[in-house]
């Protein structure tokens, strides 16, 4: 029996069933169906999985981009599981390690931002400025993208700025 079947990428192992057979009653329960094996007796187009008879969606697919390299270097089946389930980790891993960068920006930009943006009216959509944005954003150092994410994430900062400093003002 095979781990996936020819008509699926050849890099694909299906594992462990997923399917939740007390849905129904409001419930979780699965089968304990290890991996999948694809019945040869049913036609091949059905994909049914030969020790749960649930459908290869079912059970929870790992790409293994070794498994193939393994397999035509004569290696065996366990050589291949066990490099295919720690490739899967390592896509994982790598995903979640990586951080976005995040921009610091000096007093001085700030500033300059802060003026600029209440200037603009906390909008960069006239089209007859642009140029004068553009003209901004290369002497300040940033890029378009980035001072507009900036005022969307100061705009409601610098309006409650303004009324608490101006409602302060009249209170005394």
């Amino acid at each position: 029996m095979e781990n996936s079947s020819s008509s699926s990428s050849s890099n694909s192992i299906y594992r462990e069933c997923l399917r939740n057979h007390a849905a129904s009653l409001g419930s979780y329960a699965t089968d304990g169906c290890g991996e999948f094996t694809l019945d040869i007796d049913v036609s091949s187009s059905t994909l049914q999985c030969a020790a749960c008879g649930c459908h290869r969606n079912f059970h929870r697919k790992v790409t293994c981009p070794l498994a193939v390299e393994g397999l035509a270097g004569g290696g065996s089946g366990d050589m291949m599981e066990y490099s295919g389930g720690d490739v899967g980790r390592m896509e994982v891993g790598e995903r979640s390690s990586r951080k976005r960068f995040r921009t610091k920006f000096s007093a001085e930009q700030k500033e300059k931002m802060l003026g600029f943006a209440e200037k603009l009216g906390w909008k960069l959509q006239r089209k007859e400025v642009d140029d004068e944005i553009e003209r901004f954003c290369k002497s300040v150092g940033v890029t378009r993208q980035v001072f507009k994410v900036w005022m969307h994430n100061h705009k409601n900062n610098s309006n409650s700025s303004n009324s608490s400093a101006n409602l302060s003002s009249l209170t005394q």
